[in-house]
């Protein structure tokens, strides 16, 4: 019984990080570029009590063995980078990858992040950066003359002077990585290189595999409440149960230590 009792305290804690991974999920349903996790789960080890094919007799063998299984555990917590949808901003620094990619910034420490989130602004030396203050990568830095800017779907940086007069002042790139999964979430949006991920590769937008960039565009977050929620209320219902079979496991204990 007291391995019953282990197997459910296991699936209530796998259970627990089902529904932190769904209320984080939730949490950035308006985060620009957000994918949602997928928590993934293995059985445990099983304790063997008869092999299958086992002699029963001198001449017969058992069809199937006996395992009793140990419970569950959290295998991994996978990002879905299934494309959000398109969000009209209105903003000339605001894009869009329609496709596979990254955009490329540089953090304080030197690493380069990797985001989704196209959202930049220009800074008071006219250097297109994120929120936080990290630039893009390669720098675009806007002149101080400049009446408008468009950036084209291969990522090509315009500035324009007048209706007539503009100059090429700097050229998106966007990198690529053979398994997306293997990236680490950083915070703020970013993702950072891993083993598991492989190196980038970096190209200009609409090359290869690379997706287009759509100025005055953000990708909204891949979330769907409906589904969070149906999941939320399965992941509640198994702690539930689990909790269930701790109190009637228990149960059975008090009634066998009371046995005269």
């Amino acid at each position: 019984m007291i391995s019953a009792m282990n197997a459910a305290a296991s699936g209530m804690e796998a259970q627990q990080t089902q529904i932190e991974t769904i209320s984080n999920n939730l949490a950035n349903i308006e985060t620009a570029g957000f994918k949602k996790s997928r928590t993934e789960f293995q059985d445990l080890l099983y304790e063997t009590m008869q092999e299958p094919g086992a002699k029963t007799s001198v001449q017969t063998e058992a069809p199937v063995g006996i395992q009793r299984g140990l419970g569950v555990k959290v295998s991994g917590t996978q990002k879905n980078f299934e494309m959000g949808a398109p969000q009209h901003t209105k903003r000339p620094f605001d894009m869009m990858i329609r496709g596979e990619g990254f955009f490329m910034v540089r953090m304080p420490d030197g690493e380069v992040g990797y985001k989704r989130d196209g959202a930049f602004y220009k800074s008071a030396a006219g250097r297109l950066e994120t929120i936080e203050g990290y630039p893009l990568e390669p720098e675009v830095v806007v002149p101080v003359d400049t009446k408008g800017v468009q950036i084209s779907e291969d990522g090509t940086v315009w500035a324009f002077f007048s209706h007539t007069d503009r100059a090429q002042i700097g050229q998106v790139q966007v990198a690529s990585f053979v398994n997306n999964s293997g990236l680490k979430s950083v915070g703020k949006n970013i993702f950072v290189e891993t083993p598991g991920s492989g190196a980038p590769v970096v190209t200009a937008p609409g090359q290869g595999t690379s997706g287009t960039v759509m100025q005055y565009y953000l990708e909204r977050s891949n979330v769907s409440p409906v589904e969070e929620m149906t999941n939320m209320i399965t992941a509640q219902r198994a702690f539930e149960m689990n909790s269930k079979v701790i109190t009637t496991v228990d149960s059975l204990m008090q009634h066998t230590v009371n046995l005269r």
